[in-house]
């Protein structure tokens, strides 16, 4: 086992990383777990521009990039002036009849404070600025200890950080409610975009980019090398039914305890041949989005009031405004975020949790994709919170036009979390354990 940073020395001339890729620095067989199908494979040389996929289910197990120390370093840093710049300038303004209003992007969360939704605000204020912040000063921290071939402190702890930040970082989703937001009031009065919108928009693809750039197998062998394999592991069969598993932050394939638990000897993550009582916690938590969601539509998002007449509006009745105006694409975007997606993901993972028993070898991989899209789908439905938050801390002119949030913004936040907390809590793996022989199953079952 290696419990010290691996060391290696460039040639004269030459950058002190990226020329020794994982393949380059050991002859020895590197194996993964695939996260989603519990297949045990053994990772092929990678050049760069390659990924490795599991053959079982496609889950991609391992990308390789060019220079990527460099590479993720120049585009967080490129990220963070961007965020800099949005928070320290205009972000739009609004005028109509003589009365007008500028706004910053951080009053965005600030504003709704003052409406009593402190949850709401902060909500907000994490997924679009905090967060990713700090995401990009961890990339920072760590791509600057691997460029001088000497980790900093707290590296290993930092870089599992990052796989847990990233799917809470919404800055995307905020500029599609952004857009939105100045597409419903762009008939009502006159919108200019300051140099924050701008900026906002070159920090959301450079962070969308950030993270895509990142080789968590090259990175985390740089910064703690690679133990030894388990002995006796075999490839082309499942990690669970070997009392092993693969870490699910730095991919290290791992001997479990006689529970079924452990430690990852790389990175320290808690381990489990399945998550613990995966089923009941989705179970818990898609219940309590479907009774969050009732108030979510029942009651007014937002209300908006125009020369002294207060109207009340829902998600259902924003959508039938916009159609009405004439907008349909974003009455669709609206529709689509804030209902379909929702409620479709709800009837997703129940469907899951139901038949994750009777799943079989030629439904597992169509089983194992629907998960991957309800995976990839949640997070977008917080365009209805955010395109709230930014009307709210626009219009505000007083009994001329205002829009003030109503209770089902917190509602329809809580749905949002709810539904992204229960696909990460449902353990995929479980719907390719039925094929195993009935034994196996039995003892995977002990270890929830």
């Amino acid at each position: 086992m290696f419990n010290q940073p691996l060391r290696f020395l460039p040639a004269p001339g030459e950058p002190r990383v990226d020329q020794t890729p994982p393949e380059v620095r050991t002859s020895r067989r590197r194996l993964r777990a695939c996260h989603e199908c519990d297949w045990l494979v053994a990772l092929p040389p990678l050049r760069s521009g390659q990924r490795a996929d599991c053959p079982r289910c496609g889950h991609i197990l391992a990308t390789r990039h060019h220079r990527p120390a460099q590479r993720s370093m120049a585009l967080a840093m490129a990220a963070m002036v961007a965020l800099l710049l949005a928070i320290s300038f205009p972000f739009v303004s609004f005028s109509v009849s003589g009365f007008g209003n500028r706004i910053e992007l951080t009053q965005t969360a600030t504003t709704l404070i003052g409406f009593d939704q402190p949850l709401v605000a902060i909500a907000v204020i994490m997924t679009i600025a905090v967060l990713p912040g700090i995401y990009l000063l961890c990339v920072m921290w760590l791509q600057l200890g691997l460029l001088q071939g000497q980790p900093l402190p707290a590296s290993r702890g930092i870089a599992r950080a990052l796989a847990h930040l990233n799917p809470w970082m919404m800055a995307d989703v905020f500029i599609i409610g952004a857009l939105v937001s100045l597409i419903k009031v762009a008939d009502l009065a006159q919108i200019e975009l300051g140099i924050s919108f701008w900026a906002f928009c070159a920090f959301a693809l450079l962070l969308l980019a950030t993270t895509q750039s990142i080789d968590s197998d090259w990175m985390w062998f740089s910064l703690a090398g690679e133990p030894l394999a388990p002995e006796g592991a075999r490839t082309g069969a499942t990690a669970a039914g070997q009392g092993l598993t693969g870490c699910p932050t730095c991919g290290l394939v791992n001997r479990l305890e006689a529970d079924g638990r452990g430690y990852c000897r790389r990175c320290g993550e808690r381990l489990h041949a399945r998550l613990p009582h995966s089923l009941q916690r989705t179970w818990a938590l898609i219940a309590a989005s479907a009774l969050m969601y009732i108030p979510a539509n029942v009651y007014p998002i937002m209300t908006t009031t125009s020369l002294g007449h207060s109207a009340p509006s829902t998600i259902i009745g924003g959508v039938v405004e916009l159609i009405q105006m004439g907008s349909w694409p974003v009455a669709v975007v609206i529709f689509v975020a804030s209902v379909i997606v929702p409620v479709g993901k709800l009837v997703a993972l129940a469907w899951l949790c139901l038949v994750v028993k009777r799943s079989d070898e030629l439904n597992a991989s169509n089983r194992t994709r629907l998960y991957r899209l309800t995976e990839f789908i949640g997070r977008w439905s917080m365009v209805d919170v955010f395109v709230v938050a930014i009307l709210v801390a626009l219009i505000r002119a007083g009994s001329l036009m205002s829009i003030t949030p109503g209770p089902a913004a917190l509602a329809f936040a809580a749905v949002v979390v709810l539904t992204m907390l229960a696909a990460m809590t449902f353990d995929p793996r479980l719907i390719w354990d039925t094929p195993l022989p009935r034994d196996s199953r039995e003892t995977q079952g002990t270890t929830e």
